[in-house]
Order: C-alpha cells, then sequence, then structure tokens
C-alpha cells in the first residue's frame, strides 16, 4: 500500500465510526508499509474523554508491538491531532504524521481545541482552569528515587 491507500483507510474508518454513532475520526498506524494498528473515536462510547483515534491506535500498536517506543512508525489521521493527541504521538516517538482535515476544519464542525493552545501560552495562574502548586517538597522524593534507580526504564 502507498500513503495514499494508507490514508484512505483512516478516512473510511472515521466514515464507518459516524455511521455506528461514534466521533468523524480514524487513524492508521503503519510500519515497514504494513498496518499494525487502527482507531478510531470511542470518546462517548467508552465515555472515556481520552479515547480519540490516534489514543485508540497507538495504545493497539503499542500492545501489538510490545514497547512504548513507536519509531520506526507513521500514522495516518483523518484529522490534524488535536493537543492531546499531538503530545502522545510524540511521547510514543512516531516518525511522521500525515493527517487529511486539518484543525480549522475540526473547528468548522465544532471540534475546537484553539482554546487549549491559547491556554498553554499562559502563566498557571492566568489559565482558566485552576491550578495550585501542592506538597512538591513531598513528590519530588519520587524524583530522587527515579534518578538514583540504575534498573530504570527511560522513555
Amino acid at each position: 500500500m502507498n500513503k495514499e491507500e494508507f490514508m484512505r483507510k483512516a478516512i473510511a474508518l472515521s466514515i464507518e465510526n459516524v455511521a455506528k454513532g461514534g466521533g468523524p475520526f480514524g487513524a492508521v498506524i503503519v510500519k515497514d508499509g504494513e498496518i499494525i494498528a487502527t482507531g478510531v473515536n470511542r470518546v462517548t462510547s467508552t465515555c472515556d474523554p481520552t479515547a480519540h483515534a490516534e489514543i485508540s491506535a497507538i495504545r493497539a500498536a503499542a500492545k501489538a508491538l510490545g514497547t512504548f517506543n513507536l519509531s520506526g512508525c507513521e500514522i495516518y489521521t483523518s484529522c490534524e491531532p488535536c493537543p492531546m493527541c499531538f503530545g502522545a504521538i510524540y511521547w510514543a516517538r512516531l516518525d511522521k504524521i500525515y493527517y487529511a482535515n486539518t484543525k480549522t476544519d475540526a473547528k468548522d464542525i465544532g471540534f475546537d481545541d484553539s482554546f487549549i493552545y491559547d491556554e498553554l501560552e499562559l502563566k498557571p495562574a492566568d489559565r482558566k482552569l485552576q491550578s495550585e502548586p501542592l506538597l512538591r517538597e513531598e513528590a519530588l522524593k519520587a524524583f530522587e528515587e527515579w534518578t538514583k534507580n540504575m534498573d530504570k526504564i527511560e522513555y
């Protein structure tokens, strides 16, 4: 299969998911020219706000490959990733993102992530979602233990 065929698969998944009552998003993860995982938006069907197509595909790919490091893989997604999925793609170390619809296309149908990008630019005290540091000195113990642990698996 070529890039266009992989993207057509992601788009087909998104259309099929709408027909099943889900969100209009689909994703395909490819390694060495083979599809190793797919995902669709399952936010409402699973009552999980993190169950976006890209996250679902990443979880399936990691399970299929037995690793959290998806280097050597590419993701084809029917829409430009939201901030959460974009971060997950980076953390999974995927080599490349291909996307069809843009974040503006998504915004036009009610999936507007721009407020998150705007919030990230603000100091925590100025964000709409209030946050407050609490018990940092106690929490640093875990970081100290991590630093000392010679058997840790870095990611």
